[in-house]
C-alpha cells in the first residue's frame, strides 16, 4: 500500500466524524475573532486524537495549537473557520433563502477549510504513530481570516519561527495546486471629529465630521488614477454622525482597505491615504485619528512543495460524483448570472467551460502550471509563506462559476461533494506532509527555494508591534 492509498484509507475511515463537524461548524457560524464553539469543537476533536492543545495563542481568543510528535521536521498544517456577515443562507436550497434576516453564513466555505486541514493533521499523526517516524505536526487554529488576520498576529509574534514547511488549502470550484502570489494589504479605520451645531440656524459654529469623511474619499477617488494597476483601494462609511440633517455631524468614521503587491508598494499608498485624510481634516478644522486594524503580506508560492502536491493529487483523484450531486451543482449554475457564467469561462478557457456547463462539478485534476498567477486578493497565508516554504491547493467544493462569498456558496457547504473535495484537499496536504517527512532534502530544497526568492527581504509585519486582537468584549462593545 502506497502513501495515497494509506492515507485515504486513515481519513476515510474517520468520513463521518469530519462530515460532521464540518457541518456543525457550519452550524454556528461564527464571524471573525467570534468562532468560540467553532475553536472549543476543533479543540476537543484534536484533544479526543491525542494531540496536544494550547489556546490563546498570539492574543487571540479563538487561536490555537494542537500538536502531537516531536522534533524536527515540524510540520505545519493551517486551519480556518470563520464564517461572513450578511450571508445566512439554507443548506442544499436551490434558491436565495436566507434561514435569519441578515445572520452569518458560511460564504468562504471555511468550515470545509478547517475540517480539510484537521483530517490531514490526524491523518498525518496516525502516520507518524503507525510508522514511528521522529517529526512533529501541528494544526494552526487560525480564527479571523476574513478581515481580521489572525495568521498575521501568529506570525508576528514568532509562532512559526521553529516550522520546516506549511500547508493551506481553499474551497473553490477546481482541483488545483496553487502557485500564485497576492497583494499584500492594510486595513485602517479613520475617525474625525468635529462640532456639532444647529444646521439651520447656526451653521457656521459646526465642523462637519461626515464633510471630512466625503472629502477624504473624494482625495482618495483621485488618488487612483495615479498608483500602479494591480493596486486596489475599497472603503466603507461606518458611521456617518447620525440620521439628522438638520445636526452637523460632530462625529464621523471609514474604514478603508488598501492593496498592493508588495509589501513596500502598500505602505506608500496607505501613507497617501493618511495624507488624504489629514487634508481632509485641514478643510474642514476637524481633528482626524487613524488605527491599523490588521494586514498581510504578498503569497510567496513555493514550486518545491508544490510539485509534490501535485503528484499526489493526481494520485489520489476525485471521487466518483452521484447524479443527486450533479443535478444539485446544476441547479446552482443556474442560479449564476450570464455575466458570472462568462468570467468564469474566460478563467478556464473555451473547451473547459462547454465541459463544465453540461456537468458543474470538476471531477479532475487541473494541470499544474510554474507561471505564477496573480490574485488581485489578499490572504494571511501570505505572512506564513513569508517565514516558511508553504503549499497550498483548492478543491472544487462548489459548482463550477460559483462566486465566492455568496448565497450559493453557503447552500453548497454541506453536500456530498463538498465534503468529498474538502476531504481530498486533507489527504492531499497529509501525503505531501509525508513525503517531507521522509524527505528531508525537500525542506532543505524548499527553504533554499524561499531564501531566493526573498532575495534578502526579511519579514516585518505591517501591523504596530503594540496592535493586539480584539477581545470578546472589546466585539461586544463595537456593536
Amino acid at each position: 500500500m502506497n502513501v495515497s492509498e494509506k492515507i485515504s484509507e486513515i481519513i476515510e475511515s474517520k468520513r463521518s466524524l469530519f462530515t460532521n463537524v464540518s457541518d456543525q461548524i457550519w452550524e454556528y457560524a461564527e464571524t471573525r475573532f467570534e468562532e468560540f464553539h467553532s475553536a472549543d469543537l476543533l479543540c476537543q476533536s484534536l484533544t479526543n486524537e491525542g494531540f496536544s492543545v494550547t489556546r490563546g495563542v498570539a492574543g487571540l481568543e479563538t487561536g490555537f495549537i494542537g500538536s502531537y510528535g516531536e522534533g524536527h521536521p515540524i510540520i505545519s498544517i493551517l486551519g480556518e473557520f470563520d464564517a461572513l456577515a450578511g450571508l445566512s443562507q439554507e443548506a442544499g436550497s436551490k434558491s436565495f433563502n436566507p434561514i435569519s434576516v441578515n445572520g452569518n453564513g458560511h460564504g468562504c466555505g471555511h468550515n470545509l477549510l478547517g475540517v480539510g486541514a484537521l483530517s490531514a493533521a490526524i491523518a498525518v499523526k496516525e502516520y507518524l504513530e503507525e510508522n514511528q517516524l521522529a517529526g512533529t505536526v501541528r494544526y494552526y487554529g487560525c480564527p479571523a481570516e476574513e478581515s481580521g488576520y489572525g495568521k498575521t498576529f501568529m506570525a508576528r509574534d514568532g509562532l512559526f519561527r521553529d516550522v520546516d514547511v506549511a500547508f493551506s488549502w481553499h474551497p473553490a470550484t477546481m482541483n488545483a495546486v496553487m502557485h500564485s502570489t497576492s497583494n499584500a494589504v492594510i486595513h485602517a479605520d479613520f475617525k474625525f471629529l468635529g462640532r456639532s451645531a444647529h444646521a439651520g440656524a447656526s451653521p457656521h459654529l459646526g465642523r462637519s465630521a461626515l464633510d471630512a469623511v466625503e472629502l477624504m474619499n473624494v482625495g482618495v477617488n483621485y488618488m487612483r488614477e495615479h498608483m500602479i494597476d494591480e493596486a486596489r483601494i475599497h472603503y466603507a462609511v461606518t458611521n456617518t454622525g447620525g440620521f439628522a440633517p438638520n445636526v452637523v455631524q460632530s462625529e464621523s468614521e471609514v474604514t478603508y482597505l488598501i492593496r498592493a503587491p508588495k509589501p513596500h508598494q502598500v505602505r506608500e499608498l496607505f501613507d497617501r491615504v493618511v495624507d488624504c485624510a489629514r487634508g481632509a481634516a485641514l478643510m474642514t478644522q476637524t481633528k482626524m485619528e487613524f488605527t491599523i486594524q490588521g494586514s498581510c503580506h504578498n503569497l510567496i508560492p513555493n514550486l518545491t512543495l508544490e510539485k509534490v502536491m501535485y503528484q499526489h493529487m493526481k494520485e489520489l483523484g476525485f471521487p466518483s460524483l452521484s447524479e443527486a450531486s450533479i443535478e444539485f451543482a446544476k441547479a446552482m449554475y443556474d442560479t449564476l448570472t450570464d455575466e458570472e457564467k462568462q468570467s468564469s469561462a474566460m478563467f478556464v478557457g473555451k473547451e473547459m467551460a462547454k465541459r463544465l456547463k453540461d456537468r458543474p462539478i470538476a471531477d479532475f485534476i487541473a494541470p499544474f502550471s510554474e507561471n505564477a498567477k496573480f490574485m488581485g486578493g489578499s490572504t494571511d497565508v501570505a505572512d506564513v509563506s513569508w517565514n516558511v516554504p508553504t503549499a497550498q491547493c483548492v478543491t472544487s467544493t462548489w459548482a463550477f462559476g460559483t462566486p465566492y462569498h455568496t448565497w450559493q456558496v453557503v447552500a453548497q457547504g454541506k453536500e456530498e461533494y463538498a465534503h468529498d473535495a474538502m476531504l481530498l484537499a486533507g489527504k492531499a496536504i497529509a501525503c505531501t506532509a509525508i513525503s517531507v517527512l521522509e524527505n528531508p532534502e525537500l525542506i532543505e530544497n524548499a527553504k533554499r527555494e524561499l531564501k531566493e526568492t526573498l532575495d534578502g527581504k526579511r519579514y516585518e509585519s505591517l501591523i504596530p508591534s503594540d496592535l493586539v486582537p480584539p477581545n470578546s468584549k472589546q466585539m461586544i462593545n463595537s456593536y
